[in-house]
């Protein structure tokens, strides 16, 4: 009978574990990975959703920065000081972006995503004076993307 040599077999069979491990955490990893990418498969409708509903709050922060007439929209909506609710406003949508493109927190950022827009068309009626229609200024529009924010949030909820 061979006895097994002492030293270097002994710590060469521990190496072979500990790549097991490692072969089984890189494993899991890219489970991880797969899974979240999923996220971003459009052949599923509530991505789309979910997608657009954070990608359009890009053109939305970009003008508050860089187009002049964004801050006299708060100046008209009467809120005040103008300049500190809008760049709220700014860095509410900018978390409300990332969480519905990313999907992180999803029923989170699309709850609030709701909320946040119910107040943006509540502002938009006082100062178009009640118009529906988004192409003549109305609130139409930000009632709708409200409604899209609600449905990802029930969806990811489980409620839908």
């Amino acid at each position: 009978m061979l006895a097994a040599p002492c030293g270097w077999w002994q710590s060469h069979q521990g190496q072979a574990k500990g790549r097991g491990a490692t072969l089984g955490r890189t494993m899991e990893f890219f489970a991880e990975v797969d899974h979240y990418l999923q996220n971003f498969d459009l052949t599923n409708g509530i991505n789309i959703l979910r997608l657009i509903c954070g990608l359009f709050f890009i053109p939305h922060i970009y003008a508050k920065f860089f187009v002049p007439e964004a801050l006299g929209f708060f100046v008209a909506a009467k809120f005040r000081p103008p300049a500190a609710w809008m760049y709220t406003a700014c860095v509410i949508e900018t978390f409300l972006a990332i969480g519905l493109i990313f999907a992180i927190l999803p029923v989170i950022a699309g709850a609030l995503g709701f909320v946040h827009l119910l107040v943006a068309g509540g502002a938009v009626w006082k100062v178009t004076k009640g118009k529906w229609l988004w192409n003549i200024g109305g609130y139409e529009y930000c009632l709708f993307w409200a409604i899209c924010c609600l449905i990802v949030a029930m969806y990811y909820a489980g409620l839908g």
